[in-house]
């Protein structure tokens, strides 16, 4: 007789093996992760692919309401790369980058505003909100929750202009709190008000997430991003470094490609000032918050503070 659906019987002596066997592993094998994260703050950034891709957008909102669920407090910072330059295109207005940012003229923050604020945001929010009445969606503008002035990157040893394209200078996490403590998951766009001059600026997403991450507490800080993560020695190699402290990635950073600058440069900020690990990983991969945090292995590059150089991946 054929065994049951769903079973084998085991030559070795009656038991049956179950084919949810593995699925039940993964979930032990994740339980150290749950119970020592468990009400901690999880910021991840969003951006790249998984952006404009239907299945990895879907994937990613699953992803952080399985958090949620699972006792995390997520929240989400993301910006708008590919929305923006399209819109921008759509507008006559060219897409200019310097020193890894972009250049923001008046008009293109206006474009900036509405493809983040207007868009970007309103689909992700929607997407979450799919799995219950969970997220709520806000800009860096709402509650002075980022504060910034304008940017002026040094660049060959000139400081340089580079239009509405701001700096943090103050995180007020207010709002951001009173949202986790009551269940929700923000969905931060990464604009923010002067105090100084009253304009809105255009704030790199990577650097908004660090910052916030740093302003919350976060446990861990999430990039996700169109590579594996940070590769051994490119393009000589794809070998990708699994873990490193922040002292071995600062070296590295004046070697690095102008996009991961401030990837790597937000990851540095935010283990520097509390952030207990924070994690590239390969936003083209559908559950990649899940294989990054609830497996062993891991998917992505680890930066931990120089005070954890000998501990294990988690």
């Amino acid at each position: 007789m054929s065994a049951p659906h769903g079973t084998t019987d085991d030559t070795g002596g009656g038991t049956r093996r179950h084919t949810a066997l593995p699925k039940a592993r993964i979930l032990v094998e994740a339980l150290p992760w749950l119970t020592r994260h468990h009400g901690r703050t999880v910021v991840i950034k969003f951006g790249g692919n998984a952006m404009i891709d239907d299945e990895l957008k879907a994937a990613f909102a699953q992803d952080v309401v399985f958090l949620r669920h699972a006792g995390l407090r997520p929240v989400v910072v993301h910006g708008g790369g590919p929305q923006i330059s399209a819109a921008l295109d759509r507008h006559g207005i060219v897409s200019e980058f310097k020193a890894g940012l972009r250049v923001t003229t008046e008009d293109a923050m206006d474009v900036v505003r509405m493809v983040l604020a207007g868009q970007v945001q309103r689909e992700l929010v929607g997407l979450l909100n799919a799995h219950g009445p969970l997220a709520v969606g806000l800009t860096g503008e709402d509650a002075h929750t980022i504060t910034a002035t304008r940017h002026l990157p040094e660049i060959d040893g000139e400081r340089v202009d580079i239009g509405r394209v701001g700096e943090i200078t103050a995180i007020d996490t207010g709002a951001l709190e009173a949202l986790l403590d009551d269940g929700r998951i923000p969905v931060v766009s990464s604009i923010a008000r002067s105090q100084d001059d009253g304009h809105v600026y255009n704030v790199n997403a990577d650097t908004a997430a660090a910052a916030l991450a740093a302003a919350l507490g976060a446990e861990t800080l999430m990039v996700l991003t169109d590579v594996e993560g940070l590769y051994e020695d490119w393009p000589h190699s794809d070998e990708v470094i699994s873990r490193l402290t922040a002292s071995e990635l600062e070296k590295l950073l004046p070697d690095l490609s102008s996009g991961m600058v401030p990837k790597m440069r937000g990851c540095l900020h935010a283990v520097r000032n509390g952030v207990r690990t924070a994690r590239v990983i390969d936003g083209r991969v559908q559950h990649s918050i899940l294989l990054e945090i609830f497996t062993d292995e891991g998917i992505g590059t680890m930066v931990v503070p120089d005070d954890d150089a000998e501990g294990a991946r988690s």
